[in-house]
């Protein structure tokens, strides 16, 4: 169950794949759209009995971060800081004591969590303190992760906590004046993130999807990631492009480390792709101004799919540069040296079915500048028929053997 799109893979119980289909995800019942990918890859496959059903989730997507703090420049700057690889994009940002008026336009932006800034340890903590009161009388629920002056932080959790808020407390993210320390609430952010993720919707969803969906699709991925490290005897590196996240998973014999870009997609999050891309010198202005209508159309229409040659291929496009900004992030944190990887997988479901069309995709992350030396005669494969995350889902209930057969079969050859 991703965030657009729900994938059903039908699998023998000796891990050969008998069928797939897929429908978009369903905005008031999740389960609604589960139903009909099982009901349509059943039928197509003309499948006898009904099949198990092993469930994983995304679906809540990515984290919309709004940021409040007593400077704008630098809360942004923090906020920006704070979501990456931690499953979260910025979609609001305040400086400045809040007026009701401000309250008001914060809501209008619909974030998930609100990250607390406001000055550096030791500094007045007026601003902060009159911020967290202005949160604590608002009509506002979302959890709050207060990273501010260590001076103050007892008596903001205090006043925010009294009128029912959900705080998590890390390290002031600006500890002194020009500094950023975003590692403590990256880290609290990201824990958010894992149970937001799964993202059951409308409450008739509720028993039944907590009964399915016992897996998060990132764990999955991660499982199959640990599975083909195994199989391989050797690093893998697993970039999974999806529509509203990007995850890049490095393991070696089991799973590891894991990133999780929240500005990084396919749809909710393409326009995050252009501006990361230009940010890191992947992307120019003029290309930049050419695919700008491509992404626009992508965010605003939650089940576009490309029609034409020229769509398929800015479509891809799109899902090279997120990957390669992807991993160039993951390896800044979890660095890997030259001749340390075994593998490389790209997965995700722009890359279904396309294997003639992505050796665009896989030379634009062989030639980038920043990936070469670590890539350098790493094999790179595309997981093109979808196999990955149900290959994660047999390892993690005890098919391990039908997930190996699934990996040798569609990824290893």
């Amino acid at each position: 169950m991703g965030s657009t799109w729900t994938k059903a893979a039908l699998v023998d119980a000796d891990g050969s794949l008998v069928g797939f289909a897929e429908h978009p995800t369903t905005r008031h019942d999740v389960l609604e759209g589960v139903d009909a990918a099982v009901r349509g890859v059943s039928a197509a496959a003309g499948a006898q009995h009904e099949p198990e059903l092993l469930a994983c989730s995304s679906a809540g997507g990515g984290l919309r971060l709004a940021v409040v703090g007593s400077e704008r420049l630098v809360a942004t700057e923090a906020g920006h800081r704070v979501a990456c690889s931690a499953g979260a994009r910025v979609v609001h940002v305040h400086g400045g004591p809040l007026e009701p008026a401000d309250v008001r336009l914060l809501r209008s932006a619909r974030p998930g969590v609100l990250l607390l800034v406001g000055g550096a340890d030791g500094d007045d903590p007026a601003g902060l303190l009159h911020n967290a009161g202005r949160l604590a009388r608002a009509r506002v629920r979302f959890p709050i992760v207060l990273a501010a002056n260590a001076a103050a932080r007892d008596d903001v959790t205090a006043l925010l906590r009294a009128t029912g808020r959900t705080v998590l407390v890390s390290d002031n993210v600006m500890p002194r004046p020009g500094e950023l320390v975003p590692a403590s609430a990256r880290a609290a952010l990201a824990r958010l993130y894992a149970r937001h993720a799964v993202g059951a919707r409308g409450p008739a969803a509720a028993p039944r999807f907590r009964r399915l969906a016992k897996v998060a699709t990132p764990d999955a991925v991660g499982q199959a990631a640990g599975e083909l490290s195994r199989i391989c005897g050797g690093r893998v590196l697993l970039v999974d492009v999806g529509c509203a996240t990007t995850d890049v998973h490095s393991a070696a014999g089991g799973p590891g480390p894991r990133t999780v870009e929240g500005d990084l997609g396919m749809r909710a999050a393409a326009e995050g792709v252009l501006v990361a891309g230009q940010a890191e010198g992947v992307v120019d202005p003029v290309e930049a101004d050419l695919l700008g209508p491509t992404v626009a159309r992508m965010v605003s229409e939650t089940g576009y799919l490309p029609r034409s040659p020229g769509s398929a291929a800015e479509d891809r496009r799109i899902a090279a540069v997120a990957a390669v900004v992807a991993v160039r992030r993951h390896l800044r944190t979890h660095a890997v040296a030259p001749g340390g990887l075994g593998l490389v997988v790209l997965a995700g479901g722009v890359f279904r079915q396309r294997r003639g069309a992505l050796d665009s995709v896989v030379s634009t992350l062989r030639a980038d500048p920043e990936l070469a030396a670590v890539l350098d005669e790493v094999p790179v494969v595309v997981d093109a028929d979808l196999t990955v995350a149900p290959a994660g889902l047999l390892a993690a209930h005890g098919r391990g053997a039908a997930a190996e057969t699934l990996l040798r079969d569609h990824l290893l050859g």
